[in-house]
């Protein structure tokens, strides 16, 4: 949040100038000619968000194989609310934006939840609330992020170069040796993930996607029984949370407001992001939820009561993260990426306010009056 805020400073100051020219420095890694030459920009969003989604990558795999997602009772509720939370403000967006070429790829934008603010701002309520409502969060929030995932594989691939793709399928195979011979140094798997990387990005295909599948061949035990999969996660998040994330916040989050008018704010564009997070994304988890319960395919999370489950279906268009990542992904024009950023971040905090505001409500009351 501080990162953020730091990048809306620099952007409406003197230093923009100085800003812009640094995320536009090129930087080049050649070996004879060949090799990645990007903006500065660029290295952030593919290079150190694939850290970010390698991540991802290892809390899917260790949710999946032992944790909440292991036993599939247990993510229909969660699961069909986050495709009900994904759908909805894609719609939305849609809505006030079908018809316009040039904003109509952003419809992926306000689908997307950020796991690590939804849960900040649910630890920020405080005690009294049930412990389900952490897991039934964090569960619908990584069901978003695989969605997510799939979506930027699917629709946001440029053209692709075949020759590339298939030179993957060799560090591929080998990790997949490696998960299978139960390897216990990670240095290899890791080079291996590397040179995936480079090569998917040269494919065509977003390279962030390298992170998550190097992350799935990571061994959950090796053959000493120890578990690579655990001690890396430990060690990467530190620096996920409090370097990587936050460099992307401050390279992506500058909203220039020097000479923003009220039609700047309404245009169709900043206005669907901002309303498919605040409202597309309220009904979208709330309706699939209440629908499920009444008719009695899932059962509520424990202890939890209607109001708990309206703010966790605003804590879920807190998008930040993800959808400013996405949103990178729809445009390169400036002028539509900074409407872009002003829907992310005014229907993020507007998100924030609401579920903060209905859980701390709820707190208060007694089940039967929440």
């Amino acid at each position: 949040m501080l990162s953020a805020v730091a990048a809306m400073v620099v952007a409406n100051s003197g230093l923009f100038s100085l800003y812009d020219a640094f995320l536009g420095a090129k930087l080049s890694v050649t070996l004879n000619g060949e090799g990645l030459a990007k903006p500065l920009i660029l290295w952030i969003n593919d290079g150190l968000m694939a850290v970010f989604f390698f991540l991802v990558g290892l809390e899917l795999k260790r949710e999946i194989t032992e944790g909440k997602l292991k036993n599939p009772s247990d993510i229909v509720l969660p699961g069909m609310a986050a495709v009900g939370g994904m759908a909805m403000p894609a719609l939305l967006f849609l809505a006030f934006n079908f018809g316009n070429a040039a904003t109509v790829g952003g419809w992926a934008i306000p689908a997307a939840t950020d796991i690590a603010f939804a849960l900040g701002v649910l630890a920020l309520v405080g005690k009294g609330l049930p412990s389900s409502l952490k897991v039934f969060l964090l569960t619908l929030a990584i069901l978003d992020d695989l969605g997510a995932i799939i979506i930027i594989a699917i629709f946001y691939t440029s053209s692709l170069k075949i020759d590339y793709l298939f030179l993957a399928l060799l560090p591929l195979a080998g990790l997949a040796w490696m998960n299978i011979k139960g390897q216990h140094r990670m240095a290899p798997m890791i080079l291996l993930g590397i040179i995936m990387w480079v090569l998917v990005l040269k494919s065509g295909v977003h390279a962030t996607l390298a992170g998550v599948i190097t992350a799935f061949f990571i061994p959950l035990k090796d053959k000493w029984g120890k578990s690579p999969l655990h001690s890396l996660e430990h060690a990467l998040t530190p620096y996920v949370l409090y370097l990587i994330v936050p460099i992307f916040a401050f390279a992506n989050a500058g909203v220039v407001l020097n000479g923003l008018s009220m039609a700047d704010i309404i245009a169709p564009l900043p206005l669907g992001i901002a309303l498919g997070l605040i409202l597309g994304k309220q009904i979208g988890v709330f309706g699939m939820t209440y629908l499920l319960v009444k008719f009695n395919v899932a059962r509520m999370p424990q202890d939890a009561t209607w109001l708990h489950i309206y703010g966790i279906s605003c804590l879920a268009g807190i998008g930040f993260t993800m959808s400013l990542f996405i949103g990178g992904l729809s445009f390169a024009d400036a002028e539509l990426m900074n409407q872009t950023r002003l829907g992310v971040l005014s229907g993020s905090i507007i998100s924030a306010v609401l579920g903060y505001a209905a859980l701390a409500r709820a707190r208060k009351l007694s089940p039967v009056e929440a």
